[in-house]
């Protein structure tokens, strides 16, 4: 039964993986989140199939159990996620109400210039 749960997290991981790779739009930014979710991918695996070393890390570390330790990482990875995010939505805020102001001023009228109607 065990060797069934973990292929099927090996599976839901690899999916996951595979599906947070694809996309990007800065070519450094897609590198760093490429071998970050590598290291993770990896890192849970190994953690699928060798639940008792996660948990001896978590007691050299003085946590008491490797859930304990997957779940401090799980607020970690949120929290540095939320930062990501609200960072990303910013600069695309920005870049949106400079869009706008341009579009504003091309679509303006112009009193100085003359209208196709006008000149005839």
């Amino acid at each position: 039964m065990q060797i069934i749960v973990q292929i099927i997290l090996l599976l839901a991981v690899l999916t996951v993986s595979l599906v947070l790779m694809r996309g990007g739009s800065n070519a450094r930014y897609l590198a760093i989140r490429r071998i970050m979710l590598m290291i993770f991918s990896g890192v849970a695996i190994f953690s699928v199939f060798f639940p008792a070393f996660l948990t001896a890390v978590a007691k050299f570390l003085g946590i008491g159990r490797g859930t304990d330790l997957v779940l401090y990482a799980l607020i970690v990875t949120f929290l540095v996620f939320m930062a990501t995010t609200y960072q990303r939505f910013r600069d695309m805020e920005k870049t949106l109400t400079l869009l706008s102001r341009r579009i504003a001023l091309d679509e303006s009228d112009r009193p100085w210039e003359k209208k196709d109607s006008e000149q005839d």
